[in-house]
């Protein structure tokens, strides 16, 4: 009898009122828009970032940012606290042991006891030493069961988005330096073009001394260095910018060979480029990007906390309980015969609360829908991001290769315009105007090659690439059979 007493209360423990979880379906399409040619079957494992990071500085700096990164480091606290919350939840399944002492002395006057022979005071004493719980829930209906499945979501939530954090935090990094070289490359560009002009503007000034040049071909040469100047100013300060931004990313100063690893980065083709990302289905970015099994975590501790809801309707049963000695002689505490003992059993069954009950109820019925509608939110920007990224990877491309040759047109058009200055076919004005449209289509070359560059990182970031081996996996759930 005793054997099928435990067994039907380990059987009611072990359920619980949360609602069969059901993953909402992907709000997207069934492939990417604009993604011809891309072979979905052929998405690599991407949780190595070094195979696609594989620039040696790159790898360097990254490193130092996920060790000295802080924001790393608070997500990391985070989802302690969150381990610990769902440790303190979890704890409240088992009654909580405590050992008591104490004694109880009390003085009487003797006249007042029916009793009484003297008329002096009269002492009563008592002893006890023991053990017991105090107020322990029998978890019937799941209530404390599903507040600490909640609890897990809850600190599986914050995994993942520690997780989502790191892919940002390398994907930040890689794009700071590319950012720092492109801008390293525009004023080591810039500067030649001033070089350039203030030659050019000394020898017009020569010519304007010898009477054989004129005021405005002065003029004509000196607008163009101050714009120079007043443009690498501008490249310096980016520069200067992109380097705070990485320093803050890396969390930490950089040494003296990775600064100067980075100073020897003098333009974006210095940077070892990124092998190829192919795209998967959005099935496989459900299961990779950690922002949506982070989102979907969430989800599963809000339909936990509809559970907990539903639970409180019903009776709570709880139990406080002694054992141990007692007596009113202390020299007699410990001796044969002094055993006492205690069992307070308490049941509460809610009968009135003014609808408190069945508005909490329905309040986590509506968070429940409101972090579907967040989940799915989240698998419609994903998606979006992996679909602008797989359209830029293909017109960036293309619009680097136009920029070259643009750049290489723009080229002859200069070398043929200064040829016919120094001759003095043309006026310096003609030179000017093409060597102004060289120098913008270089810096369009740079930025058109950072562009396509910092897209390959968000499209790597975008598919969920660069998880560690430590990324957290979703253990089969702890919660037993749901009874409704």
């Amino acid at each position: 009898m005793r054997n099928a007493v435990s067994a039907v209360a380990l059987a009611l423990s072990g359920c619980t009122m949360i609602p069969n979880y059901h993953r909402p379906a992907a709000p997207v399409a069934a492939t990417w828009p604009g993604a011809s040619g891309t072979d979905p079957s052929a998405a690599a494992d991407m949780r190595d970032w070094t195979t696609f990071y594989r620039d040696p500085l790159m790898q360097r700096l990254i490193a130092l940012a996920l060790e000295n990164n802080r924001d790393l480091r608070i997500a990391r606290q985070q989802v302690s606290a969150a381990s610990a919350q769902f440790d303190i939840e979890n704890a409240a399944l088992f009654p909580m042991l405590n050992g008591s002492a104490g004694a109880n002395i009390q003085k009487e006057y003797s006249k007042i006891l029916s009793l009484a022979t003297t008329d002096g005071p009269f002492y009563t004493r008592q002893y006890a030493v023991g053990f017991g719980l105090s107020a322990y829930e029998v978890d019937l209906w799941g209530r404390i069961r599903s507040a600490s499945q909640s609890a897990f979501d809850r600190y599986m939530a914050g995994a993942f988005s520690r997780e989502s954090m790191r892919l940002s935090v390398i994907a930040g990094v890689a794009s700071s330096m590319l950012s720092w070289v492109a801008n390293n490359e525009a004023t080591l560009v810039t500067q030649h073009v001033l070089e350039s002009r203030r030659n050019t503007y000394d020898l017009v000034r020569q010519t304007v001394a010898r009477g054989t040049g004129t005021q405005l071909d002065l003029a004509q040469a000196e607008a163009p260095v101050h714009e120079a100047e007043a443009n690498l100013q501008v490249y310096i300060r980016q520069r200067a910018e992109a380097f705070d931004q990485l320093t803050l990313l890396i969390g930490t100063p950089l040494d003296a060979s990775t600064t100067q690893a980075l100073q020897a980065k003098t333009k974006l083709g210095d940077v070892v480029d990124f092998p190829n990302v192919p795209a998967g289905l959005p099935s496989d970015l459900i299961g990779r990007r950690p922002d949506i099994l982070s989102a979907e975590d969430t989800l599963r501790s809000a339909n936990d906390d509809i559970g907990a809801a539903r639970a409180e309707f019903f009776p709570k049963i709880q139990i406080t309980a002694t054992n141990g000695t007692a007596s009113n002689n202390i020299t007699r505490l410990f001796q044969s015969g002094m055993g006492a003992w205690n069992v307070a059993p308490q049941i509460t069954l809610p009968l009135f609360d003014a609808g408190r009950l069945t508005a909490a109820l329905k309040q986590a019925k509506a968070r429940k829908q409101e972090e579907i509608a967040r989940y799915e939110k989240t698998i419609q920007t994903a998606f979006k991001e992996v679909a602008d990224a797989l359209v830029g990877r293909d017109t960036y491309r293309l619009q680097l290769e136009a920029q070259d040759n643009l750049i290489g047109a723009n080229a002859r058009q200069y070398s043929l315009a200064r040829q016919r200055f120094d001759a003095g076919y043309d006026p310096y004005l003609d030179t000017l105007v093409a060597q102004r449209s060289l120098y913008e289509a270089q810096l369009g070359g740079i930025t058109a090659r950072l562009q396509m560059m910092s897209n390959s990182v968000t499209l790597y970031k975008a598919l969920g690439g660069g998880w560690s081996a430590a990324t957290p996996k979703r253990p089969p759930t702890p919660i037993g059979e749901r009874i409704f």
